[in-house]
C-alpha cells in the first residue's frame, strides 16, 4: 500500500502505519485503545459531556404512585456527580489526544526506519527496551497517571465549582446547582457587598501575616545562627540540639497548649495578675489586634530553630578568606554582615524566602490550631474572624457553610497571587540572574 495512503490512514485507525511496519500487535494495541474509547464515547461519555452543560434538569421532589395510592420520593439529578463525571469524560479526552497524537508519531516514525532500512522493534523487544534505555518512560509512568488522576482532575473539578451556585441554597441530590459565569468572582471582588467586606480585609490581613511570618523567622533563625557560631560562645553543639529538641514536637501540639496557655485563665495571665503587672486578664486571643501579634509570635518561636539550622550549615560554607581580608582592610563587624554574610545568605536563600513566603500566605495549621480564625466579628461574611487567613475562611466556608462555589473562587485566587508573586519576585531575584555564583 502506499506510504502516503498509509500515513494518513494512521490519524483515522491508531497503529495502521505501525501495523504496515511490522509492529503488528503494537498496532493492535493502538487500535483497540482507539474502539475502547469510541466505545466509552458512544456508551456514555456524549451524555456525559451533555450532563456538564446543563448539571442536570430533574429535581428530586414526590410523585404519586397510582399502583400504591401514596406518594414516594423520586429521585432527580445530582448536579455534583454530573460534574464529577463530565470532568472525568473531559480528562479521559485529553487523554485520548495525547495518545493519538503519540500513535501518529509512532506511526510516522516506524515508517521513516521502514524507508531508511533500519529495524522496526517488535513489541517484546519495546517491552525490554523499558528496563533500559527507556527506563525513564516506565519510572514516570506511575507518577504521571497519579498526577491525572489525583492532582488534574480535582483541579479541574475545582476551578469549574467556581462558576457554579453550589451553596448552602443549592445542595445535591435535594437541589440541584447550575452555571452562573463570573459571578462568584464579581461577588467577592466588588466593593458593595458583605462577601467583599470580608474578603479584602481578610485579604490585608493575609498578606501582613505572610511578610511577618516570614521575615521574623528569617531574620531571627539568621541573628540566632550566628550568635550560636560566633568563637565566643561554647557548647555549641548543646544549643544547636536544645532547638533542635523543639523541632520534634508536633506543631500543632505546641499550637494548643500554647493557645490554652495564653487564654482568659491561662498561665501567663494568672501569673501576670499575681505578680501585680495588671489587674485583669490580657486579651491575648480576644482582641484582634493583640491576637494577631500573638499569632506572629508564637510562629516566630515555632520558625525560628528551622531558619536557624539551615542557615548555620550556609554560614559554615562561606569562604573565611573573606573576612580575613575584611579584617585587614578595618571593616566593622557590622561592616563585615552588611557586606559579606548578608548578600552571601540573600543570595542562597532567596528559593527558599520564596517558597516560604507562599507557604505562609497558606499556613493553615498555626492560625487555625492558635486562634481558630477568631475573634470572630458580625462585619465579616459567615463566621470569618479578625485572625483568618483566605485558606481558613475558605476552610470554614466548605466545613460550616457549605459554600463550596466561594471556597473554589478564594483558592483560585489564591493561586493566581502565589504565582504571580513567584514568578516575579524569582525572576528579578539574582538566585536566576545570576546561576554561577556568588560573587
Amino acid at each position: 500500500m502506499n506510504k502516503n495512503i498509509i500515513s494518513k490512514l494512521s490519524y483515522v485507525v491508531c497503529g495502521a502505519a505501525n501495523a504496515a511496519c511490522g509492529q503488528i500487535l503494537k498496532g493492535l494495541i493502538f487500535l483497540g485503545i482507539e474502539i475502547s474509547y469510541i466505545i466509552f464515547m458512544i456508551v456514555s461519555g456524549f451524555e456525559r459531556l451533555k450532563g456538564l452543560a446543563t448539571l442536570g434538569d430533574n429535581v428530586q421532589g414526590m410523585a404519586f404512585n397510582e399502583e400504591l395510592g401514596i406518594y414516594e420520593m423520586s429521585a432527580g439529578d445530582n448536579s455534583m456527580l454530573i460534574l464529577l463525571s463530565g470532568v472525568v469524560t473531559v480528562v479521559i479526552t485529553i487523554a485520548f489526544i495525547l495518545f493519538w497524537l503519540f500513535s501518529i508519531s509512532s506511526g510516522k516514525a516506524a515508517m521513516r526506519r521502514a524507508s531508511e532500512g533500519k529495524h522496526n522493534n517488535s513489541f517484546i523487544e519495546d517491552v525490554r527496551s523499558l528496563a533500559n534505555k527507556n527506563i525513564r518512560f516506565l519510572f514516570l509512568s506511575v507518577p504521571v497517571v497519579g498526577l491525572g488522576v489525583f492532582t488534574v482532575m480535582p483541579l479541574i473539578y475545582m476551578i469549574l465549582m467556581a462558576f457554579t451556585n453550589y451553596d448552602s441554597n443549592h445542595q445535591p441530590p435535594g437541589n440541584l446547582f447550575d452555571w452562573v459565569g463570573i459571578k462568584n468572582f464579581i461577588t467577592l471582588l466588588s466593593t458593595s457587598d458583605r462577601l467583599s467586606s470580608t474578603f479584602w480585609p481578610v485579604l490585608g490581613w493575609t498578606l501582613i501575616w505572610g511578610f511577618a511570618a516570614t521575615f521574623s523567622c528569617y531574620f531571627g533563625g539568621m541573628f540566632l545562627a550566628m550568635i550560636i557560631n560566633s568563637k565566643g560562645i561554647e557548647f555549641k553543639k548543646v544549643w544547636r540540639t536544645i532547638f533542635v529538641l523543639t523541632m520534634a514536637i508536633p506543631a500543632f501540639i505546641s499550637l494548643r497548649v500554647v493557645a490554652t496557655m495564653l487564654g482568659e485563665k491561662g498561665i501567663f495571665n494568672v501569673l501576670l495578675q499575681q505578680w501585680g503587672f495588671t489587674n485583669s486578664a490580657l486579651p491575648f486571643l480576644s482582641n484582634a489586634t493583640w491576637a494577631r501579634f500573638s499569632v506572629i509570635i508564637v510562629n516566630f518561636w515555632i520558625g525560628v530553630p528551622v531558619t536557624m539550622l539551615m542557615v548555620s550549615g550556609i554560614l559554615m560554607n562561606i569562604p573565611g578568606e573573606l573576612y580575613e581580608s575584611a579584617k585587614i582592610d578595618g571593616a566593622s563587624p557590622f561592616m563585615m554582615f552588611r557586606k559579606i554574610t548578608f548578600p552571601y545568605m540573600w543570595f542562597v536563600t532567596t528559593p527558599y524566602l520564596i517558597s516560604n513566603l507562599i507557604g505562609n500566605f497558606n499556613n493553615f495549621n498555626t492560625i487555625y490550631f492558635l486562634t481558630a480564625g477568631e475573634p470572630l466579628t458580625l462585619n465579616y461574611y459567615k463566621g470569618a474572624g479578625k485572625t483568618d487567613l483566605l485558606v481558613t475562611w475558605l476552610y470554614k466556608l466548605t466545613k460550616d457553610s457549605n459554600d463550596y462555589n466561594l471556597a473554589a473562587t478564594i483558592g483560585i485566587i489564591i493561586f493566581v497571587i502565589s504565582a504571580i508573586f513567584t514568578l516575579v519576585s524569582f525572576s528579578r531575584s539574582n538566585a536566576l540572574k545570576n546561576e554561577e555564583g556568588f560573587s
